[in-house]
């Protein structure tokens, strides 16, 4: 068993020799190049962010550096020497580990079983698993980390965040030389951000080396110390991040200047189309109003735990005990399940995409006609195999998905191009409102000024559409008003003009209602 404490790895690097060092790593897939010739050098105490857009390749070589792929060409060297890994274990046992986006463990069993799944010390001479030092060291981790968790609780009961910070006491348990993190702020609070700024600092300074995947500029700029940029599966460039703007690394990422990163289409707002009246849940959300009109962008904001995403799932039937009033196109509605929202003209694309928005395991093609089959026919022949991929290359092509062809499937596909399929299946039912719950999170920027111009061009089209963000710049640069929601409640509703990153965080921090009272 590990120590709890951030200590120098085991294993020293000789000096000048890097930690880890790639050279001309090749993949490929159906004949197709998901990695050409990439080549990456981290050294001891580095923090490199590894940058790129989805599709880039970035997936496939953290999947390469923990073994759960093996490379067609190309060395991996850690400390010098040669390495190669048949399976993750082999990874793990040589110092490379992994905290991921979308985490990745045993739902059934508790935290502290999760952390030292596979290598649980034991005790006796029966060699029995030693309980009450796995719980015990568990406990010394996340004291460390200022995480209040219980250890005997059950992942499957957690949050996305509380699942983050097991993941991350998993990798920080072991003796590692390198820790590669994957979008790890992507479901944290500010304050958990902050913390794991603090444990990234700490495995600086013993002397591990990072590898910081994040789509997000600010991050990247305030933790690395150096990066490498990934286009197309090939390796673009690195350097250090003191030496390079944003505007230059974004060029570097995407092959262009990203200009207009929040489209703003003139429409002429009309008539209401939505009106909420005293929507209320007996423990998520209390007397929430508000009205969307014709051809409106209306952004929700708010801080975790402020109770959008569950107002969202309320008016597209997924919760039980609602009451209020929803009224669309001048007819009240009773929706009780998605069925009957989408009947209405509601559609809802829910931030969760791999548990909630894609069939992982079907193609891309009948992820986006799945909810239209009654139009194009249940059993595809002919005309209505066209007619599907048509719908779908239709779709496709909107949002700049990035695929072999429409036969491949979902789960082959980077985390963003996953989410632009949803946003496609959804927008395939042609419906009157589409609430986007976090559309562009985990996407790179490249992808997101895509989704941008296309939410924009939405109401063009007289559609009218809910943008539910975390992101205040997404909310600001593309919402015509702004409802920001503190603890299940409206705070305030901001009409375009009117709304700055200060008077909205205000509102969302709850500190125009402290100042009241």
């Amino acid at each position: 068993m590990q120590s709890t404490q951030v200590s120098s790895p085991a294993r020293q690097t000789a000096p000048g020799v890097p930690v880890l060092q790639l050279t001309g790593i090749s993949k490929r897939f159906n004949g197709i190049h998901a990695l050409d010739g990439v080549g990456l050098t981290i050294r001891a105490g580095e923090v490199m962010a590894l940058i790129g857009e989805n599709g880039a390749g970035k997936s496939t070589l953290v999947k390469t550096l923990t073994g759960i792929y093996q490379p067609d060409a190309g060395t991996i060297a850690l400390d010098g020497k040669p390495v190669s890994f048949s399976s993750p274990q082999q990874a793990m046992a040589a110092g490379i580990t992994a905290v991921h986006q979308e985490t990745v463990m045993f739902d059934e069993l508790s935290v502290a079983e999760n952390i030292y799944v596979g290598r649980q010390p034991t005790t006796g001479p029966f060699g029995r698993i030693d309980w009450a030092r796995i719980e015990s060291e568990a406990e010394a981790l996340f004291a460390r980390l200022e995480v209040s968790l219980p250890v005997r609780a059950r992942v499957k009961d957690l949050s996305v965040a509380q699942r983050h910070f097991v993941e991350i006491a998993r990798a920080l348990s072991q003796d590692a030389r390198v820790v590669i993190m994957d979008e790890p702020t992507a479901a944290l609070s500010q304050r958990e951000i902050h913390e794991l700024y603090r444990i990234i600092d700490q495995l600086r300074a013993a002397g591990t080396a990072v590898i910081f995947i994040s789509h997000k500029f600010d991050e990247i700029f305030k933790v690395a110390d150096s990066y490498t940029v990934l286009r197309d599966g090939r390796f673009v460039a690195d350097g250090r991040l003191s030496d390079i703007s944003e505007p230059e690394l974004v060029s570097l990422m995407v092959g262009r200047a990203v200009k207009d990163a929040y489209p703003k289409a003139h429409v002429e707002i009309g008539a209401p189309l939505l009106q909420v009246e005293n929507l209320c849940h007996p423990t998520e959300f209390d007397k929430v109003s508000f009205t969307l009109r014709r051809g409106e962008i209306l952004g929700f904001y708010g801080l975790v735990g402020a109770g959008r995403s569950e107002v969202m799932q309320a008016l597209f039937g997924m919760t039980a005990g609602v009451t209020g009033k929803v009224t669309l196109d001048g007819k009240q509605l009773s929706v009780t399940k998605p069925a009957e929202a989408i009947k209405a003209g509601i559609a809802y694309v829910p931030e969760d995409r791999q548990h909630h928005g894609a069939h992982l395991t079907l193609p891309i093609r009948q992820n986006i006609t799945l909810p239209v089959l009654s139009r194009i026919g249940f059993f595809l022949r002919g005309r209505s195999a066209a007619e599907e991929t048509r719908i779908a290359r239709h779709f496709s092509e909107q949002l700049e998905l990035k695929a072999a062809h429409l036969g491949q499937l979902v789960s082959e596909l980077s985390g963003g191009n996953q989410q632009k399929v949803v946003l496609g299946k959804w927008l395939a039912t042609n419906p009157k409102v589409i609430i986007l719950d976090e559309p562009t999170k985990g996407i790179d920027i490249g992808s997101k000024a895509a989704v941008h111009r296309f939410v924009s061009e939405l109401v063009t089209h007289g559609l009218s559409v809910i943008l539910v963000s975390s992101e205040l710049p997404e909310v600001l640069g593309l919402a015509d008003r702004v409802v920001v929601m503190h603890h299940g409640v409206v705070q305030r509703v901001f009409e375009r003009g009117e709304a700055t990153p200060e008077t909205v965080v205000a509102a969302a921090s709850g500190l125009e209602l402290a100042e009241a009272a």
